[in-house]
């Protein structure tokens, strides 16, 4: 009968680690919440070193752009589910390691009892709504969060509210990005990522989480790494705690995909958030009115007796729309097109 502990021999010989480290991490039970560039890379090294139990959340599927820099999955699996092919191939990575898939959106409402079952929560996510939330609920339960980013050329890593040995916690996402539901920066579609920067990144993740439980006094927490891969340079910088307060989960944005509004189009007021010269371009229906003009436009918004529909290119635009509309009228039934128009056919 074959040795279970050969295939992480390499990892057990270095100084320190032994089986007593690789047992730590045969009892870790780790949530990735994003299946993307991320995600991918992240879950198949941290498949491969050992780690007990992975949980996969995400509700997306396969898109041909993600196959540059999304390497778990192929030409083939466009249109399935991203936690179900990554749930496949992972289990014949390291059939040892248990792995749960989530094939639903993180929200306010479930991301509390989803993360209660996990030690440590590893973020691969686009977009800042995402991002703050699952800080905030690591941050309200006490639970570690290991963050990623990756733009064009440049990526960062953390790791998030680390309990110290004083029994404070390390500094946490909005302690460094304290307004960032409110910034607009392009995803991978619009503003591009070289497709190494992403495996780079993850891979960074999935050691952060790896020293987390191995070997702690040497993790991020407290630090953010910064890499830009066209010049090869890296920096950490230190940070520090602010005194931000998170006392509560923000509402999670409301979205509906383009199938479903085809579907029920009549039943909603639909607006359209881009520019005139992008309406003009190409449009779905509804009124246009730009993001920046909202608040000129309040009254309308308040008169329509239909649950209102906003769309943008990519869903950034129209998600900001949805919360400055919220914060106005908080009984107002809104939503945000899923990912926005820019991946429906011409």
């Amino acid at each position: 009968m074959n040795d279970p502990l050969e295939r992480y021999h390499c990892q057990m010989a270095l100084p320190g680690f032994g089986i007593s480290s690789q047992e730590l991490l045969n009892d870790a039970k780790i949530l990735i919440v994003g299946m993307g560039g991320l995600g991918c890379p992240s879950a198949q090294y941290l498949v491969s070193s050992g780690i007990g139990t992975i949980g996969l959340a995400d509700d997306d599927t396969v898109s041909e752009s993600n196959l540059h820099r999304q390497i778990l999955y192929a030409p083939e699996d466009i249109g399935k589910s991203k936690v179900d092919i990554a749930t496949k191939k992972l289990k014949q990575q390291n059939p040892s390691v248990k792995i749960i898939p989530f094939n639903f959106r993180v929200t306010s409402d479930n991301v509390m009892d989803l993360i209660s079952d996990f030690d440590l929560i590893i973020e691969g996510t686009d977009n800042f709504e995402t991002k703050c939330l699952l800080n905030d609920a690591c941050v309200l339960s006490g639970k570690p969060l290991v963050y990623g980013a990756i733009y064009q050329y440049e990526g960062q890593v953390s790791i998030w509210n680390v309990k110290q040995k004083d029994g404070s916690f390390s500094p946490n996402y909005r302690d460094v990005f304290p307004d960032a539901e409110n910034v607009q920066v392009p995803n991978c579609a619009e503003g591009g990522v070289i497709p190494t920067l992403a495996g780079i990144v993850g891979c960074m993740q999935a050691n952060e989480a790896i020293k987390y439980f191995t070997n702690p006094e040497d993790s991020l927490a407290g630090k953010l790494w910064m890499m830009n891969v066209l010049n090869g340079r890296t920096q950490i910088i230190k940070l520090r705690k602010t005194s931000v307060q998170i006392t509560g989960l923000a509402q999670t944005v409301q979205v509906i995909t383009f199938e479903k509004l085809m579907q029920e189009k009549g039943n909603f007021e639909i607006i359209d958030v881009r520019t005139p010269e992008e309406h003009l371009h190409f449009n779905i229906g509804g009124i246009n009115i730009p993001v920046e003009e909202l608040q000129d436009h309040l009254d309308y918004i308040s008169g329509c007796s239909r649950p209102v529909l906003v769309y943008c290119q990519s869903g950034k635009r129209s998600a900001e729309t949805v919360r400055k509309i919220k914060k106005a009228f908080p009984e107002k039934e809104i939503f945000s097109l899923k990912d926005g128009i820019h991946k429906i056919p011409l």
